[in-house]
């Protein structure tokens, strides 16, 4: 398994995203046309973003060619602004009928996303029931999940021998840990170029979270405010790797050893693995503060279908042919390119590959302390807490004001949304 391209934007970057619905404008053409169904009825175009995994693309081709009912184009997104041109072209008549995203309640609620109920229904219990829920808007289900994607931190053993350093439980300890990592060649540990990739964990780890269940803001606490200082010692501390050349969802800073820690995701593993061997260890974000606990962010992606198109039903049954129906093609597109764990808990069962080792750590990982996609938390409520980061973090403003303007921010939101 070759590792992830550098200039190819991921699944990752889900906190540097685009002000949402709002973004305007036409897209230009991206990616290549091939991967055309045989089929004679209608041509449908499905959007992905440019998965860094080698294979990903040309996988994507193939399931699509094999499709018979429809001929099915795919634009493959490169670039790191898939949201920005996905939302522009979904404003377009040139919109994609079938595309990639997460789930979020403004695409509900503008009727930009049909719903699937009806074709997800019948197999509704053999999916994970978290991904069920992370989809589901008042009883009805929009989007299927394909892949899910925990993340967590990964390390070096040999480099946590050699500084007798132990696996950190708290944020304090990974203070520590990075400090007494450090080398003249090594940083202690890399959490991404901006950090904003770990603050939904710190948040959970914190022993808080981004909603209520009844769709307040929850992530203004004390304890947060306190996570975020602790976070702003480590930017500032020199033992922080920053400015890698590939950002945090790229093993390459890890494998290439300029760093002992990495937060990155389960998909990087095969990489990994094959640059370092076995010695490759993995953590969850630690706690932060007594009440805290450990959390992973259980990421992914999944499939909608846009309900503007004028090939709605057709795009429905492409969806169900091939996020249902073909198991194979599920098994194949979760565990042969980088390592992802299937929705579907057939298929996670039978899947060999994250059996044992790492990704069978990282399964237990994500069983234990997953969190999943929030279908409230919207893009615009993510950029909130960005600024948070960005400003508190990464500048020196206090936490807690930070924390305080975020939450009027995401409160105007939810009252946009829920009323």
């Amino acid at each position: 398994m070759s590792a992830l391209s550098n200039n190819n934007w991921s699944r990752r970057s889900l906190f540097r995203a685009a002000a949402g619905m709002a973004a305007a404008g036409t897209l230009a053409a991206c990616g290549g046309n091939t991967g055309r169904g045989s089929g004679s009825g209608d041509t449908l175009v499905q959007y992905f973003h440019a998965y860094g995994e080698a294979g990903t693309e040309q996988a994507i081709k193939r399931y699509a060619k094999a499709y018979k009912d429809a001929n099915i184009t795919t634009q493959w997104i490169t670039g790191n602004n898939f949201e920005q041109k996905l939302f522009a072209a979904l404003l377009t008549k040139n919109a994609p009928d079938v595309f990639e995203f997460h789930p979020q309640i403004q695409l509900v609620k503008s009727g930009q996303v049909a719903d699937l109920t009806d074709i997800i229904e019948p197999v509704k219990s053999d999916f994970n029931q978290a991904d069920i829920t992370s989809h589901t808007v008042d009883g009805k289900i929009y989007g299927v999940r394909m892949i899910d994607d925990p993340q967590f931190f990964f390390y070096r053993p040999s480099m946590f021998e050699k500084a007798k350093v132990e696996v950190p439980q708290t944020l304090e300890e990974l203070i520590e840990a990075a400090a007494k990592l450090k080398t003249s060649k090594v940083k202690g540990a890399y959490l991404g170029n901006d950090l904003t990739t770990v603050q939904s964990p710190l948040i959970w780890s914190a022993g808080a979270d981004t909603l209520t269940a009844d769709n307040k803001p929850a992530f203004n606490t004390d304890e947060v405010a306190e996570g975020f200082k602790q976070l702003r010692t480590l930017f500032t501390s020199g033992d922080l790797l920053l400015d890698a050349p590939t950002d945090w969802w790229d093993p390459s800073a890890f494998t290439q050893g300029l760093t002992a820690i990495q937060w990155c995701g389960m998909w990087a593993m095969p990489a990994m693995i094959e640059a370092l061997g076995d010695d490759i260890g993995i953590f969850p974000f630690p706690k932060v503060g007594s009440a805290g606990k450990e959390s992973v962010y259980n990421g992914g992606w999944s499939m909608f279908v846009n309900a503007k198109s004028k090939n709605v039903e057709a795009a429905k049954e492409y969806v169900k042919w091939l996020w249902i129906d073909q198991k194979q093609y599920q098994e194949d597109w979760a565990t042969s390119y980088g390592f992802h764990i299937p929705p579907r808990t057939s298929i996670a069962e039978s899947a060999t590959k994250l059996k044992t080792g790492l990704p069978a750590e990282g399964v237990k990982l994500f069983n234990e302390f997953g969190h999943f996609d929030n279908i409230g938390w919207t893009q615009a409520m993510i950029s909130a807490v960005n600024d948070v980061v960005a400003n508190s973090v990464r500048k020196n403003a206090d936490p807690k004001s930070q924390l305080a303007t975020a939450e009027k921010k995401v409160d105007a939101e939810l009252k946009k949304l829920f009323g």
